[in-house]
């Protein structure tokens, strides 16, 4: 098989490129290294295609789409409060450039497309277990873009007939996972200030939960639902599980600080996952103990990463609270 990865030098990317190179796949990833890094994939580097290019501006990136079989769209704009503060970036890269890796897929006849889509869609949620027909109702505009993305895909799928299937993953978590943001970014928040041998700063009072989801599981959600027949589906990706924040910092072990509560950000969040289970057989593996064990195995990956504490959190979310609050 010939797969191509759009944003394959990102965390979730870097993952699923050592799946399909694990399955004997040929590589391609587009990056434009924005949130990536290069070093996600030094470990393999000989055995990938890797191109630095812009997909938000159409041109000859669109040469690699020729002959690949599946494509995994996970190049995207991250984060909150950036893309409060700047709205129209994110537009350019999450909805312009899934248009254009649609453009491209159509060109080309590529086979499967699997869009990386985001539970934020669902904002706070009327119903959990979230299934896939709860409300859509995003809070800020990472989520929107990440939404109309996903609406793009599945209205090629169905105009133009190329096979493609949306996957809403919430919460996931692992090595490599990204070392900026302050709060997408959890436990790269977390494993920086246990390096540093600063307190956990925990949102609110540590009770509210989160569905989160080791980055094995999701690869292997994303490597199974491009190998079905499915076309024109939205599926979530979760744990089957949610757990407290508290339950996560007792895991990792150390002080805790709690700063202000957020507006906009649910209590809960819990995939409904019985629909991929149905269609695709898929169950997450992964209990949230192991997958901590990993972390802290792997902490050394966070030596460089962003020390954030109460303060440099206010500052940093200051817009956050000025627009949804």
């Amino acid at each position: 098989m010939k797969s191509l990865v759009t944003g394959g030098a990102g965390f979730i990317g870097s993952h699923l490129v050592d799946a399909l190179l694990t399955k004997g796949d040929k590589v391609t990833v587009l990056d434009n290294f924005s949130t990536g890094r290069r070093e996600n994939l030094n470990h393999i580097e000989d055995e990938v295609e890797l191109v630095e290019a812009d997909l938000s501006l159409y041109g000859t990136w669109t040469k690699y789409f020729k002959g690949v079989d599946r494509v995994f769209h996970l190049a995207a704009l991250a984060d909150i409060v950036p893309s409060i503060e700047n709205p129209d970036t994110y537009y350019q890269a999450n909805v312009t450039g899934t248009f254009n890796v649609m453009k491209a897929c159509k060109k080309f006849n590529v086979g499967k497309v699997v869009y990386s889509a985001s539970s934020s869609c669902y904002g706070i949620p009327d119903i959990v277990p979230t299934p896939e027909t709860a409300k859509i109702q995003p809070q800020y505009p990472y989520a929107l873009t990440k939404f109309l993305g996903e609406q793009i895909v599945l209205h090629w799928s169905h105009v133009y007939g190329i096979p493609s299937v949306s996957t809403r993953l919430f919460n996931v978590y692992g090595p490599r996972s990204r070392t900026s943001g302050t709060y997408g970014a959890v436990f790269g928040v977390f494993l920086a200030q246990k390096l540093n041998k600063k307190p956990f700063t925990v949102v609110g009072d540590g009770t509210q939960t989160r569905d989160f989801t080791y980055i094995e599981d999701v690869t292997s959600a994303l490597v199974i639902a491009s190998e079905s027949n499915l076309k024109g589906e939205i599926i979530n990706i979760g744990s089957d599980n949610t757990y407290s924040v508290n339950q996560v910092v007792a895991l990792l072990g150390g002080e805790v600080v709690f700063i202000p509560k957020r507006p906009g950000e649910p209590d809960c969040t819990w995939a409904d996952i019985s629909k991929v289970k149905k269609l695709l057989k898929w169950s997450p593996t992964v209990s949230i103990d192991q997958g901590i064990k990993n972390l802290l195995d792997n902490i050394d990956y966070w030596s460089e990463a962003p020390v954030w504490d109460p303060d440099s959190i206010s500052i940093a979310t200051k817009k956050w609270f000025e627009y949804l609050g």
